[in-house]
């Protein structure tokens, strides 16, 4: 649980949190898709700039945020590892057998290093300053429209924040399971690919049945409290766009444009 933190709320007031959670659901799917059009360390710098700015704002701790990075060490090793080894180039630094090592495959694999920390970064704080609730509610109003063709919106943004939420949860149980068993003897370290993979067995099996007694648990709760999906359902709190929240959108509009920017410049 210590290594993730998309799924996990910090509460806090601060006026990222204030935002409306529609403004970051539309500003992070833009900032994903902004950041795979860069192709310079110039469109990376910016990106790295206001999102520094807005885990400032949000008074979120910085060691929370990247603490995230621990879980995706190992995609990292391995992302960076193919793109040095495999990708062609003509300046070539050395060679030893099969094994090419380029400066553009350097080039790129420190880019692919940015990319995949700049996208855990601001999808963590999107959890991070959004309670379940308002994300939610944001990811059914953003999908209201779709009614038009029968599309369950509320049912949809129902389980993508159940499956968000449980993330956490779930590593907290494999993390206590993955003790208990190396309190009984279990060792997951030694032997080879084959006895590894099997070592896994005595965590995977009680981490599936704890999922589905959970998952069957929630379901009778929601039942007991009468939940009938979006039938008659009113809420408490209507969401209202705000100044504030339309200036959000022209900061976070300005950065993109700038990120975008550095591809053509």
């Amino acid at each position: 649980m210590s290594r993730i933190t998309i799924g996990q709320f910090y509460p806090v007031d601060s006026p990222i949190h204030r935002i409306d959670p529609r403004v970051k659901l539309v500003g992070t799917i833009f900032y994903i898709t902004v950041l795979l059009f860069v192709n310079h360390f110039a469109g990376y710098a910016v990106a790295a700039v206001f999102i520094a700015l807005i885990v400032g704002i949000s008074r979120v701790p910085p060691r929370l945020i990247f603490r995230g990075l621990r879980a995706i060490i190992f995609i990292l090793v391995f992302a960076t590892s193919i793109n040095i080894f495999f990708t062609p180039g003509e300046t070539l630094l050395f060679e030893v057998g099969f094994v090419r090592v380029t400066l553009e495959g350097l080039y790129f694999a420190a880019q692919m290093i940015c990319r995949l920390i700049l996208l855990i970064l601001g999808s963590s704080i999107l959890t991070l300053t959004t309670s379940p609730i308002r994300l939610t509610d944001g990811i059914e109003s953003l999908l209201r429209p779709l009614k038009i063709l029968r599309v369950p919106s509320h049912d949809i943004a129902m389980m993508m924040t159940i499956a968000l939420r449980f993330i956490p949860t779930l590593a907290d149980e494999m993390e206590k399971i993955t003790k208990a068993q190396k309190a009984r003897g279990a060792e997951f370290d030694t032997g080879g690919l084959i006895a590894r993979a099997k070592s896994l067995i005595p965590i995977l099996v009680p981490l599936f049945v704890s999922a589905f007694k959970r998952a069957d648990e929630l379901a009778i709760a929601m039942e007991a409290r009468c939940y009938r999906g979006d039938i008659n359902r009113t809420k408490m709190k209507q969401m209202k766009m705000t100044r504030a929240d339309a200036c959000a959108a022209g900061v976070m509009l300005v950065f993109f444009t700038a990120i975008l920017a550095t591809r053509f410049l």
